[in-house]
């Protein structure tokens, strides 16, 4: 099988470009967050009211202290960077029966974050305000009655959301807690720190479901032949991630190639380009843009299984975290960590750490 990356740096499968609770009868439309908590230097404790009390009888945990009160990065209202501000007293999340409650070491940003951020998806999405993050790693501290796998002390890590489009959750992973779905997550690859781990998730499991990508394209699913694009500057990174082919996209076309691809694996959006580079009878998966038959839509489902069948792959290293080299970022850099991923000139995953 032969298989072609179209991305302007994303060899890498970690390249950010490849692509919850409210208390009841609260409504959140006629809630005027601004005026009841304006902006100032000082915390704003807006997140109590929308915590959901779970009664005793629906978790299970133990006497470790956890504080009630925790430090988080949040927005009100949808927009651009502006609007991410420091709260250092939001609510720790309860946990459901199937949930647990991890002590987040670090978080990863993706594009899907900044696209949420934006409104995007706002008509199946969370009400706000936000505590954004997808990708999540941590220890867990707290485990619901009906967890079976996991237990308080294990490090683990994955993609706090199932569903990234649909209804992802309040309380994100840019916080020192979040609750997640014990099937969401795997435990931590033991070669790897936590930064590395929480580069992982959203971008492996994407990459594992939508196609196997090089690297997962060769040491996973034996793929014979791998392409992939990029600028001039990083056409070393992916024959270092092994890319048999590198294109450099600012000096040929790679629709006009007179090599055909078997998969064609669009996540900046040139799905009008990808359908040109593709074998007849071959498939392009399109992560975002307009979609050109016969590309198709994918979104990944988070899966901690999928995690756990890949560990092997990281344990032995023949499957690696790419980080930015600009990063990690500390906690209090969020808002220069999000500027910096939506300039599309980052080359591995945008990581925070250590949180906080």
């Amino acid at each position: 099988m032969e298989s072609l990356l179209s991305s302007s740096s994303c060899a890498t499968l970690f390249k950010p470009k490849l692509i919850s609770p409210i208390a009841p009868k609260f409504n959140p439309k006629s809630f005027n967050f601004k005026s009841k908590y304006p902006l100032t230097n000082q915390p704003a404790a807006i997140f109590a009211p929308l915590k959901v009390a779970n009664s005793p009888a629906e978790t299970t945990v133990s006497d470790k202290a956890v504080p009630p009160q925790m430090k988080a990065w949040a927005y009100d209202d949808y927009g651009d960077v502006s609007v991410l501000r420091f709260d250092g007293s939001v609510a720790v999340p309860d946990i459901k029966e199937d949930q647990v409650l991890v002590k987040v070491s670090a978080a990863a940003l993706n594009p899907v974050d900044f696209k949420r951020r934006f409104g995007k998806f706002k008509a199946t999405d969370s009400p706000l305000p936000t505590v954004p993050g997808y990708d999540v790693a941590g220890t867990v501290v707290k485990v619901g009655s009906q967890v079976n796998s996991l237990k308080e002390g294990d490090e683990v890590y994955g993609d706090v959301n199932e569903k990234a489009l649909e209804g992802p959750k309040q309380y994100g992973s840019l916080a020192e807690y979040v609750a997640v779905e014990e099937k969401l997550l795997a435990l931590k690859p033991k070669i790897l720190d936590f930064a590395q781990a929480a580069a992982l998730p959203l971008a492996i499991e994407t990459a594992n479901e939508g196609l196997g990508l090089d690297p997962l394209a060769k040491n996973v699913f034996g793929a014979s032949r791998v392409a992939a694009t990029s600028s001039t500057g990083k056409l070393e990174l992916l024959k270092s991630l092994g890319a048999d082919l590198a294109i450099d996209y600012t000096k040929e076309n790679f629709e006009d190639l007179p090599e055909k691809f078997d998969v064609v694996y669009d996540a900046v959006g040139q799905c009008d380009k990808a359908v040109k580079a593709v074998k007849e009878g071959g498939s392009v998966v399109v992560l975002t843009g307009a979609v050109t038959p016969p590309g198709f839509r994918f979104v990944v489902t988070s899966d901690g299984s999928a995690l756990t069948k890949l560990n092997p792959f990281l344990e032995s290293g023949k499957v690696k975290p790419v980080i930015d080299p600009k990063g990690p970022f500390p906690f209090s850099q969020v808002a220069e960590a999000f500027s910096y991923l939506e300039t599309g000139r980052a080359t591995g995953k945008v990581v925070v750490y250590p949180i906080p």
